[in-house]
């Protein structure tokens, strides 16, 4: 069972297609950190956030990198969030 807050589609090699329903709980939305490197691309317009550890909430467009290891957390908006990411 999938207890992510998430649908993830594997798309290619280390790149994967995430997608948060409009409904996502936000107390699903945990500060977490990953194993990887990460490069995130937004797919459409939004205004869901991303916040990095010690650091204000900033809304995502286009592509930014997350360091592995490094606290952060998923800030729901309105709609549903759709990224592509790369894992390096």
């Amino acid at each position: 069972m999938n207890n992510l807050p998430f649908k993830e589609t594997h798309l290619n090699d280390n790149l994967y297609l995430r997608e948060f329903e409009e409904s996502v709980d936000v107390n699903d939305l945990n500060w977490h950190r990953d194993k990887e490197d990460r490069i995130v691309e937004i797919i459409g317009e939004t205004d869901w956030q991303l916040q990095m550890d010690n650091e204000l909430p900033k809304t995502m467009s286009g592509k930014f990198f997350i360091p592995k290891e490094t606290w952060h957390r998923v800030i729901k908006g309105t709609g549903e969030l759709k990224v592509k990411i790369k894992k390096l």
